[in-house]
């Protein structure tokens, strides 16, 4: 049954994206966001949010006494080989194990590490790489930016990199100031000015100490559209 409270509503579909309902209450969820385009206008945000926040998470392999379980559980089911894995594929406990898992790593990430806490958060990927993430920024309650690598980046000694914000399209694209290959860039609050959800970030490269003018003038390395936290 979907709740008529906004706040239940919005939770039921951040769940519904992550896959924690079972099949009966997805079938009317997904009825619902058919029918309703605020929600299922919601339920993208959902999506586009989780695979942000899934990006700030570093790959963890699994400990070696795990691999070895699963090994043996899969040579003493030789015969149940397919049966085995499709019950674990199909199984709603497994995903929604993995689904918390998730929700658990992402709160430790936005939490302890940063203070304060990110209100926004962009990943800046290269047109048309999005497997690719080059940059994160994070935007603190207080205002406060910060620009983090993700990947080693090498760029011609006689260009540089400028950083550039645009949240109006009327008022036109704001530098943010040249940022130096591999490392990190912290930006006060009165530097950045508001953010808000969708506001386009974006680097170029440009000719050696910026544009010469108030728009970039070199081609896009890496761009993203912020996220709220």
């Amino acid at each position: 049954m979907i709740p008529e409270s906004p706040q239940e509503q919005r939770i039921l579909i951040a769940e519904y994206v992550l896959g924690l309902h079972a099949p009966e209450q997805e079938a009317e969820i997904a009825r619902w966001l058919e029918q309703d385009s605020e929600a299922a206008d919601l339920a993208r945000r959902w999506q586009e949010h989780w695979l942000d926040a899934a990006a700030l998470l570093e790959p963890v392999s699994l400990p070696p006494q795990l691999w070895k379980r699963i090994s043996r559980r899969i040579e003493g089911t030789s015969g149940k080989r397919p049966r085995l894995w499709l019950q674990l594929w199909q199984s709603l406990t497994v995903w929604r194990a993995l689904a918390a898992s998730l929700l658990v790593a992402v709160a430790l990430l936005l939490g302890p590490l940063r203070q304060p806490a990110p209100v926004y958060t962009v990943i800046l990927q290269a047109p048309g790489e999005a497997a690719n993430p080059g940059w994160r920024v994070t935007v603190s309650d207080a205002g406060e930016l910060r620009l983090t690598p993700l990947m080693h980046g090498s760029y011609p000694a006689d260009r540089s990199v400028q950083f550039w914000t645009l949240a109006d399209p009327a008022l036109g694209p704001r530098s943010l100031g040249l940022v130096e290959p591999d490392h990190p860039l912290v930006l006060p609050a009165r530097r950045v000015g508001g953010v808000q959800s969708g506001q386009l970030f974006e680097l170029t490269l440009e000719p050696a100490g910026g544009s010469p003018g108030k728009r970039p003038s070199g081609p896009i390395l890496f761009m993203g559209r912020a996220v709220a936290l």
